[in-house]
C-alpha cells in the first residue's frame, strides 16, 4: 500500500483504471438470465482475492414456494436453478456498528438482434466516457462499483464497526425470485441496503407492482370459403384489445405518482398496460379458432395486486357480455409469471438522508427521488423490513441496442457509495 493511498477515497481515485478494466471483464462474460454461472465464477474469484469470504448460494425451490412473493420466472421454467448460484461475501466489522448490504444482479437480457449493434454486445469496448455492451449499464458497472468500494477499504486496511455484506444475484430480469428473494429468505438481515441500478445518481425510493396476464379466446374453425360457418377468434379478441387500450388511457388519467413523474417524460405514465404478445391462426385459408393475448400491467404504490386483478377481469367481463359469442363462451384469463407488489421507501429515513447528503457533497447535485414504474429487486429488502434504495451510474439504452454506461458517473457513484458505507457503518478509529 502506498503511503499516499491510506485513505479509501484517495485509493479509489488513484485506481480508476482497475475499476474500468473490471467492468469490461465482466461485460465480456455473457450472462443472459438462466446462464449466469460463468460471470458468478469470475466474481467469486474477485471476492476471494479480496478475502471477503465468498460463498455460492443456490436457490432451493421448495423453500421459495413457501413465500407469498414466489412465482415461477421465465428463466426458472426454462433452466431451473441448477448451476445458477448467487454469490455472497462479507467484510466483517469490529462490532457495535450498523450493517449494510450491497446487492447487484448479474443477469442481463438478450442482446438480440445483434446485427443492429454498432459495438460488440459482449465486447466491453471503451469509447470516450462510455463502456458499451449488454449489461454494461444494467447493471455490471453497478456490480463493479460495490466490489471496488470494498476493495478500497481492504487495500487501505480501513476497519469498520459494522458488517458489510455483498451479494451478486441471478434472475432479476425475470423477477428476482431465485436471486434477491431467496437471499432475503436465507441471509442475515441488515440495517440498510443499496442496489446500484443505473439512475444517474438519482435515488430510487419506489418500484412498481408488475403482473402478467393472458387472455384466451376460442372460436370455431372453418374453411375461409365458408367462413360464415365459423367464429373468428382473432376478430373476437379485437374488442377485448380495444377495452384494454381504453382502460389504459383511463388509468393513466386517474393514477398519478410523484416519484414516477419526477422524470418529466413520465408525466401521465405512472401506470401502463402493455399489449405484448398475440398468437392466433395457422393458415390464411382457415378461420382461426384460438387467439391468445399476453399483457403486462405495471402499477405504482397505492394499488394492490388484488385491486388490479379485479379491474382487469371486470373490464374483460364487461366487454365480453356485450358480444353474444363471448358472453356464451367467456374468455379465459390467466395470471402468470411476474406478480410483484409495489414498494415505497420513506425518503426521510436516516440512511436515505445520509446518501442524499453524500451525493450533494461529492457529486455537487441535489439528487431527485424517483421510482414506481419498474419492478425491482429492492422491493424484497423493503418488504422484509430493511430500508433500501437503488443508486447507480448514468447509463443509456439499457435493454436496447448499443447499451452503454458512463465511466465518470460510475466512478462518482463508487465514491458516493464508499463514503456512505464509511459513514453508516462507522470507521473504527486507529490507535495512535
Amino acid at each position: 500500500m502506498n503511503s499516499n493511498e491510506s485513505d479509501p477515497i484517495t485509493w479509489l481515485r488513484n485506481n480508476q483504471d482497475k475499476l474500468v478494466s473490471f467492468i469490461q471483464d465482466i461485460v465480456r462474460i455473457p450472462s443472459v438470465s438462466g446462464k449466469e454461472e460463468e460471470v458468478q465464477k469470475a466474481i467469486f474469484k474477485k471476492l476471494s482475492e479480496l478475502n471477503l469470504e465468498p460463498k455460492y448460494v443456490y436457490p432451493d425451490i421448495e423453500e421459495l414456494r413457501k413465500s407469498d412473493a414466489f412465482f415461477e420466472t421465465t428463466s426458472f421454467t426454462k433452466y431451473g436453478y441448477k448451476d445458477r448460484p448467487n454469490v455472497a461475501g462479507i467484510l466483517k466489522g469490529t462490532g457495535d456498528g450498523r450493517s449494510i448490504c450491497l446487492n447487484g444482479h448479474v443477469d442481463v437480457v438478450s442482446p438480440e438482434p445483434i446485427e443492429h449493434w454498432t459495438y460488440d454486445p459482449w465486447g466491453g469496448e471503451k469509447v470516450d466516457d462510455f463502456i458499451y455492451g449488454r449489461g454494461a449499464g444494467d447493471m455490471k458497472a453497478g456490480v463493479a462499483s460495490i466490489i471496488f468500494a470494498l476493495q478500497a477499504l481492504k487495500e487501505t486496511n480501513t476497519k469498520l464497526k459494522g458488517d458489510v455484506f455483498i451479494e451478486t444475484t441471478i434472475d432479476e430480469e425475470d423477477g428476482g425470485i431465485g436471486g434477491c428473494l431467496y437471499m432475503r429468505l436465507t441471509q442475515p438481515k441488515t440495517d440498510a441496503a443499496i442496489i446500484p441500478e443505473p439512475g444517474g445518481n438519482a435515488i430510487g425510493v419506489a418500484s412498481a407492482g408488475v403482473m402478467y396476464f393472458r387472455v384466451i379466446v376460442t372460436g370455431i374453425p372453418a374453411h375461409a370459403a365458408t367462413a360464415h360457418f365459423g367464429v373468428n377468434a382473432i376478430v373476437k379478441m379485437v374488442p377485448i384489445i380495444e377495452a384494454l387500450k381504453s382502460l389504459n388511457i383511463k388509468r393513466q388519467k386517474e393514477i398519478t405518482y410523484k416519484y414516477a413523474e419526477a422524470d418529466p417524460t413520465m408525466k401521465g405514465k405512472a401506470t401502463t398496460i402493455n399489449i405484448g404478445v398475440i398468437k392466433a391462426g395457422d393458415w390464411p385459408s382457415t378461420v382461426p379458432a384460438l387467439s391468445i393475448l399476453e399483457c403486462r400491467i405495471g402499477f405504482p404504490p397505492g394499488e394492490t395486486r388484488e385491486m388490479v386483478i379485479n379491474q382487469i377481469e371486470e373490464t374483460i367481463k364487461n366487454v365480453s357480455n356485450r358480444d353474444p359469442w363471448l358472453k356464451d363462451n367467456p374468455p379465459k384469463i390467466e395470471w402468470f409469471g411476474w406478480k410483484a407488489s409495489p414498494h415505497e421507501q420513506n425518503p426521510e429515513h436516516p440512511f436515505v438522508r445520509l446518501l442524499k447528503k453524500n451525493t450533494k457533497q461529492i457529486a455537487g447535485i441535489d439528487p431527485t427521488y424517483y421510482g414506481g414504474t419498474a419492478g425491482l429487486d429492492v422491493r424484497f429488502f423493503v418488504h422484509y423490513g430493511t430500508p433500501a434504495v437503488t443508486f447507480g451510474p448514468f447509463a443509456e439504452k439499457i435493454h436496447s441496442i448499443d447499451e452503454r454506461v458512463s465511466i465518470s458517473s460510475t466512478l462518482k457513484t463508487t465514491e458516493i457509495i464508499l463514503s456512505t458505507i464509511m459513514d453508516w457503518c462507522e470507521v473504527e478509529k486507529k490507535n495512535k
